[in-house]
């Protein structure tokens, strides 16, 4: 068995479809759906069982795990750069990766899981995944220290030359549906353009960047899944890795890709930056990947252009999901 947590959300639904179109089924997904329409995101999907999040942590804790998994593949949190409730992200992020840990590591299962390009904080020190520099790292918001915390958790107790942490970036694709305003922005954009045949960006406030001209790592969630099922093939690469494009594009880039994807002449609006943005906001992200490479990754990752148009016009357009 390969338990996927998160595995009704965003990234974990794309990976129980990856793992489908390779063959496997003998998947256990832990997840929360809600009242929401998160669950539409498994429809189409093979998978051998499913459990709430709550009920599967107090199994691990109890030691009633009813089946001995190959791997865990921990992709469940909160995402929401903006959750307040620190002490619900404390719990949810930190508390709940660390039970699945201590379980994995000690029956010497593999373990996987979701760190995040937030730990990066404002890029005064760069987006090298370098285990030595996680200390000097200051995340811009309690998600981003949420993530990081776990990460300096695992090196305070000499794990990480056992398990796999990964630093996705802006990750942006099909099954985002569900995410609200923590939707991807060719999501919102799309329909931004569909309802009013415009989009609006925010005006930068770093004399650095021009409007729309504030720079992200823009990874198509395809590629995001190819790079963590890397790991579950190759046990023999462990530690901190960052899942990005290696490659900086501005937002009006991406917008004007969606545009294009759509057929509509490009129309962009610079508002102001919301204030409870000020002082939080990356204006430049950008994956270093020589790590990632060196343990043997080589696939060939989707130029900007090209996953926007999968995106838009695969999905979006005909409102699909992905689907076995």
């Amino acid at each position: 068995m390969i338990i996927v947590t998160g595995g009704a959300g965003f990234i974990g639904s794309a990976t129980v479809w990856k793992l489908n179109q390779v063959g496997r089924h003998d998947i256990v997904i832990v997840d929360e759906l809600g009242d929401g329409e998160k669950w539409k995101n498994l429809n189409g999907l093979s998978f051998a069982d499913i459990y709430h999040k709550a009920d599967f942590l107090d199994m691990v804790l109890d030691n009633e795990v009813p089946f001995e998994p190959e791997a865990i593949i921990h992709l469940g949190a909160c995402s929401s750069t903006t959750e307040k409730d620190a002490d619900y992200l404390l719990h949810n992020n930190f508390v709940y990766t660390v039970e699945l840990a201590k379980y994995a590591l000690e029956r010497d299962i593999r373990f996987i899981y979701a760190s995040s390009a937030a730990t990066y904080g404002s890029g005064e020190f760069g987006y090298d995944d370098n285990e030595d520099e996680l200390e000097k790292l200051r995340p811009l918001n309690m998600y981003g220290y949420s993530k990081q915390m776990f990460d300096l958790w695992a090196k305070q107790n000499k794990v990480l030359d056992r398990i796999v942490g990964l630093k996705y970036f802006n990750v942006y694709g099909p099954n985002e549906f569900h995410k609200g305003d923590m939707r991807s922005v060719v999501h919102k954009s799309f329909e931004q353009i569909s309802d009013t045949g415009k989009v609006k960006l925010f005006k930068s406030t770093d004399p650095k960047y021009t409007d729309g001209g504030q720079m992200r790592d823009f990874i198509y969630v395809k590629d995001a899944v190819d790079m963590t099922l890397f790991f579950l093939e190759n046990n023999e690469a462990n530690g901190i890795y960052n899942i990005g494009t290696g490659k900086a594009r501005t937002w009006n880039d991406l917008v004007t890709s969606v545009f294009n994807s759509i057929g509509k002449p490009v129309n962009i609006e610079y508002i102001d930056m919301p204030q409870h943005l000020l002082g939080k906001y990356q204006n430049f992200t950008e994956a270093e990947n020589d790590k990632l490479e060196k343990v043997g990754y080589s696939k060939q990752i989707t130029s900007l252009e090209k996953g926007v148009e999968d995106y838009v016009k695969n999905y979006l357009l005909k409102n699909e999901y992905l689907a076995w």
